[in-house]
């Protein structure tokens, strides 16, 4: 197996996968997490209306003629006594901003980020239970271009389907540090429908964070994503460099369960088992690694190529029908030099080789995002050597959370 090398470049693009290594052989989101409001400073002056149920207060940010606002700017509420009835953001030409409340009410979040060096206006109203109104209003100034950004990724294509393991992945370069990770992450959001509960959790490099639910996502799930972290501050005097999204859907459930003891896998399609395949692992001295794992590129042909590291003892060869489960370089591919080996003995790299006619056959079927379970070898998954968030318990996942 063989490292990747990943480029800045490379992150920076919507739902990109890293370049090949190789071993041998506006709709609405209810936003998924809740968050205060958004930006620091004190509060526009609070303004109050005598209802039945006592005074409705009402207190707006940022404040007043505040300046160097980020764009990522929400416009923070605090109601008591009653409910915010709506919220106007408008630029210096009078225009409207499109946006919407958390789902909390705790802000209203704008749809993109503002523009740099702007003056915006703010209204708020909110509405005590006797139908007494009250408004607020604030205006402040967005500051320029950042000097230092935060390059971001997201790896998923906007109207793509993927499989029922598929987390939503973002990356970081540089990694978030830990003390800044809350406040990015209510800046990331995800709805489900039919409606599934979900986690953000982070790599220890904070370079990666996962999404997932307590199991896999439901065949049909349709999924809007938003990583709304342009000029959002990231720590460090850096900012996102711009927002990403997609919205995307789940197939039918499919599942590759590989077994080192009989060197057999089984494909389980919707519960029913639909075919059982030959396989040969990696040898003792490249096992293959053991764990949960999630197709993460397909490729009908490609050169697995090991030269830059491995220098003479390297090799480079052709592969077709190869999938990609590890950063580090193991596949699932045609191996039609060790069909003799397949089912029998492990002969590769760290790969899982099967015959070429079972390599198409795979490739034809699976999908971006479908489970790979590997288990037996004499090598255990390392966390974040591809998308592994399945790899640990439900509990474990949810205390990577910065929230």
């Amino acid at each position: 197996m063989v490292v990747l090398r990943r480029s800045l470049a490379t992150i920076m693009a919507i739902g990109l996968i890293a370049s090949t290594a190789a071993c041998s052989d506006d709709s609405d989101p209810a936003f998924a997490e809740p968050a205060p409001t958004a930006s620091a400073g004190a509060s526009a002056p609070v303004t109050e209306s005598t209802t039945a149920a006592g005074p409705v207060t009402l207190a707006i940010t940022p404040a007043a003629n505040k300046k160097d606002v980020p764009v990522s700017a929400e416009i923070g509420v605090k109601v008591g006594n009653g409910e915010v009835s709506s919220v106007t953001l408008t630029d210096a030409k009078g225009k409207a901003v499109a946006g919407k409340l958390r789902e909390d009410k705790s802000a209203w979040v704008p749809d993109k980020p503002l523009k740099t060096k702007q003056r915006y206006a703010a209204k708020v109203v909110a509405t005590g239970a006797d139908g007494t109104s009250t408004t607020a209003t604030t205006s402040f100034t967005t500051m320029g271009a950042p000097g230092r950004e935060t390059g971001t990724g997201l790896y998923l294509f906007d109207g793509n389907t993927y499989g029922v393991a598929m987390p939503v992945v973002v990356e970081f370069n540089p990694g978030i540090k830990k003390a800044d990770r809350a406040a990015v992450q209510k800046r990331m959001f995800v709805e489900t429908s039919p409606a599934q509960p979900g986690v953000w959790s982070w790599t220890e490099a904070g370079t990666q964070a996962y999404y997932r639910a307590p199991e896999y996502w439901q065949t049909g799930t349709s999924m809007k994503v938003r990583i709304a972290v342009g000029g959002h501050p990231t720590g460090g005097g850096r900012y996102g460099d711009q927002d990403r999204s997609a919205t995307v859907k789940i197939g039918r459930k499919f599942e590759m369960n590989v077994d080192n003891a009989s060197k057999k896998m089984t494909v389980v399609q919707n519960g029913q088992t639909v075919k059982t395949i030959p396989v040969s692992l990696g040898k003792k001295s490249t096992p293959s690694s053991s764990g949960h794992m999630v197709v993460m590129e397909k490729k009908a042909a490609t050169v697995f190529d090991t030269t830059d590291t491995d220098g003479a003892d390297g090799y480079r060869t052709n592969i077709e029908y190869a999938q990609r489960l590890t950063w580090s370089g193991q596949y699932i591919h045609s191996a039609p030099w060790s069909t003799g080996s397949q089912g029998r003995t492990n002969v590769s790299h760290g790969c899982v080789n099967v015959s070429p006619s079972n390599a198409r056959w795979l490739f034809e079927k699976s999908l971006i995002g479908d489970p790979v379970v590997v288990k037996g070898t004499g090598d255990k998954l390392d966390y974040g050597n591809g998308w592994t968030p399945w790899d640990v318990s439900w509990e474990k996942f949810k205390a990577g959370s910065a929230l």
